[in-house]
Parts: C-alpha cells; sequence; structure tokens
C-alpha cells in the first residue's frame, strides 16, 4: 500500500526504497525500528510534533538514538519557546499516529527543521506516514522534499 508520503515523493520525480518492518505496538521507539531494519540508530529519523509560542506548530526530524533539544529549536526557528505536541493532538494536527508521523505529505505544510546529523549520511530513513514502512532516500532529497531547515537540534540521551 502507497503512503500519501511515497505519492509526494513520486510526484516530485524522487527516487526511494519501502523499507518494511513488524510493528509491535508496545515498542514503537525509532531504535527498535532501526534494530528491525539492519540501520544504525543514527540514520533512522525520527519526527516529532513541536508547537512555538510565536511560530506555532512545526515538525522536528532527529535521530533515533538522540533526543531533541527544544532551546536549539527554538534558537533555529526563530521561537523564544517551544514544546512538544501531547500525542492526543498529533493525529488531529497531522494526520498521522504515533509511530507514523512524517514530515511529507501532512494534513497542512507545517515548517520542518532538520538535525544536522542527517548530513552525515547520503541516505537516511524517515516514516512513510504510518506504522511498518520507512522511506530510505537521499538526505538531500528529503531536504528538498520538506524545505527543511537544517540545523544542530538533537542531543545525546544519557544512558
Amino acid at each position: 500500500m502507497k503512503t500519501n508520503a511515497a505519492r509526494l515523493l513520486d510526484s516530485l520525480g524522487i527516487e526511494y526504497q519501502v523499507l518494511s518492518y513488524a510493528v509491535d505496538l508496545d515498542d514503537l521507539v525509532a531504535i527498535s525500528t532501526a534494530q528491525k531494519l539492519g540501520l544504525p540508530t543514527d540514520q533512522v529519523f525520527k519526527t516529532l510534533v513541536v508547537n512555538g509560542y510565536s511560530q506555532g506548530i512545526a515538525f522536528a526530524v532527529v535521530p533515533g538514538s538522540y533526543r531533541l533539544n527544544l532551546k536549539a529549536l527554538a534558537q533555529l526557528s526563530g521561537d523564544r519557546k517551544l514544546e512538544t505536541v501531547p500525542l492526543k493532538q498529533v493525529q488531529p494536527l497531522t494526520g498521522y499516529v504515533r509511530g507514523g508521523v512524517t514530515a511529507l505529505a501532512s494534513k497542512k505544510p507545517y515548517p520542518v527543521f532538520l538535525d544536522e546529523w542527517a548530513e552525515v549520511y547520503e541516505q537516511i530513513a524517515v516514516s512513510a506516514g504510518m506504522r511498518g514502512q520507512m522511506l530510505w532516500l537521499r538526505t538531500a532529497d528529503y531536504v528538498k522534499a520538506t524545505n527543511a531547515v537544517v540545523g544542530a537540534i538533537a542531543q545525546e540521551t544519557l544512558s
């Protein structure tokens, strides 16, 4: 089944591969997804929905093994303060459910902020817009498709 995110990439002439994995509703974290796909955890990106006090809703896309640095995102976005959107608001805002959120073909075209770690890799994996599917595409193509602003917005998680 082709997702709206894949259809968007098709319409832009962007090449990608669909990577499928088994879904465990009790374990939707990006690190587990990376392990199931056999990819480095920092090459599989998770998409978070944030709300800025002056800029409004945006997507923050960070490596699966990192966490979002809200202060760094505020600085990059020009907003004075941001917070992650409560889970119950994610689907009404984006059209996507937890474990399937993507900045591609969202309900509305929100700004996208991508962590600079993505530029380490020629290709990255991002959600295809549904649980169990990731899109494998060139980082430059993802930036182009989402009009992402790239910057340092992630920080390592503490072990």
